[in-house]
Formats: C-alpha cells, sequence, structure tokens
C-alpha cells in the first residue's frame, strides 16, 4: 500500500485537486473484455476446425470494430454521467434560488450525518452557505451520492480502446506468426493475460495478486472453455 505525504502544503496540493477516479476501471474492463471475446472467437473457430486464415480474420475484426464499439459505449456512457451531474447542479441552483430553507436544512442534515452536533453545526451550516459553488457540491455529494470530480469521457473511451487492443491482440499472435500448435500457444498465452490483469488489478485493492490474478483466470477460463465447446458442436 503506497502512502502519501502529510506535510500542510502535500495536503493542501492534494485535497485540492483530486485525481477522481483514474482509468483503472476502464483498462481492467476493457483488457478483460478484449481477451476474453477475442479467444472467445478464436476457441470457437478453432473448436470448429476452420483454417487459421479464418481465426485471424475474424479475430482482427473482432478487436478493431468490438473494441471501437466498446470504446464509443463507454464514451457515451460516461459522458451520460457527466450531464446527470451537470442536470443535477442545475437543479440544486434552482432550489437554492427558490426554496432557500429548505436547502439550509438539508446541508445541516448532510453534516449532522457526518458528525457536526451544537454550536459547530449551526456555524459550519453558515460558511458552506455563504458560497453557493461550496453549497451546490455539498448537496451533489450528500444528497445524490455523486463524486465531486467530474468524469473524463474521452480520456475512459481511450483507455478501454487501447487496453482492448492490446489484450485482444495476445490470442491471435500465434497464428499471426504461423507458429505450431497455434491454438495450444494461444490458450496457454491468453491464460497468461488472464492472470496479469487481475495480478496487476491487485495493485489498486487489498487482494494479493495471486488471488486476484486466479480470479480473473477463471472467468476469463470459463468464458473461453465454453466458446470451444460451442465449437466442438460444430465441429465436422
Amino acid at each position: 500500500m503506497t502512502d502519501h505525504g502529510h506535510s500542510p502544503q502535500e495536503i493542501k496540493d492534494r485535497i485540492g485537486a483530486p485525481p477522481g477516479r483514474g482509468v483503472l476501471r476502464d483498462v481492467v474492463y476493457g483488457g478483460i473484455d478484449g481477451s476474453v471475446t477475442t479467444f472467445a472467437i478464436v476457441a470457437g473457430v478453432a473448436g470448429a476446425g476452420l483454417s487459421p486464415f479464418v481465426i485471424v480474420a475474424l479475430g482482427l475484426a473482432n478487436v478493431l470494430a468490438d473494441g471501437f464499439s466498446m470504446a464509443a459505449g463507454n464514451y457515451s456512457g460516461t459522458k451520460a454521467e457527466l450531464d446527470d451531474a451537470r442536470r443535477l447542479r442545475q437543479v440544486e441552483n434552482h432550489h437554492i434560488d427558490h426554496y432557500p430553507d429548505g436547502e439550509r436544512e438539508e446541508v445541516r442534515e448532510i453534516l449532522r450525518l457526518k458528525g457536526l452536533s451544537g454550536r459547530v453545526l449551526d456555524e459550519a451550516t453558515d460558511e458552506i452557505c455563504k458560497n453557493r459553488e461550496t453549497w451546490v457540491d455539498l448537496m451533489i455529494e450528500g444528497e445524490y451520492g455523486l463524486a465531486g470530480v467530474d468524469p473524463h469521457p474521452m480520456k475512459a473511451a481511450i483507455a478501454t480502446f487501447v487496453a482492448f487492443l492490446v489484450a485482444g491482440m495476445v490470442p491471435l499472435l500465434p497464428f499471426l506468426f504461423g507458429l505450431p500448435n497455434a491454438f495450444t500457444v494461444s490458450s496457454w498465452m491468453t491464460m497468461g493475460c488472464f492472470f496479469a490483469i487481475g495480478a496487476l488489478k491487485s495493485r489498486w485493492s487489498l487482494a494479493p495478486w495471486w488471488r486476484s490474478g486466479g480470479e480473473t483466470l477463471v472467468i476469463g477460463g470459463a468464458a473461453a472453455a465454453m466458446a470451444y465447446g460451442v465449437g466442438l458442436m460444430f465441429h465436422a
């Protein structure tokens, strides 16, 4: 677990410009989906006994088309979150203009739930309500449960697409290079990719790397096994 500095200036800089959620979720999401869906195609086509050329063609089409689709979907979803937060800010500004006493009481209740009471609660409520932007920020977090840092739709989309592209190419590499026993090599490489993504994810969680890697390996392996089984059903 990485510690951060606690000097007055370090605290001021960090609290004054919080980083937000970052792109970890987008990278993990795109990486796992890229490796799972591409290997599912590889496994399904290989199970059906089709040629390596078909595997490469379908795999590349999946990496590009599905990767772009995921990125576009993530962009739209993240932008929808951002638009909703902006809408709620307008709602709160409207309420402050027309129902200031009620909104002030909401501020007081939010602060009370944070442990303030008595004169301190009254003074804190007065101070927050003196600044409209601070007032609205508190309402967005306390009433709607939204983060104080806005998401970045384009950054989320790019992170998803790049992760999907990189991880999605892993199952195709043995076929692209014409390696012998390409499907076996692809299977091991993809399982390694699953485990690596999970192990990397553990850096931002409390789970040990081997458990996080194993969990992702099981999830990805199950999807691949199902696809291969479906391909075997159509094997001539």
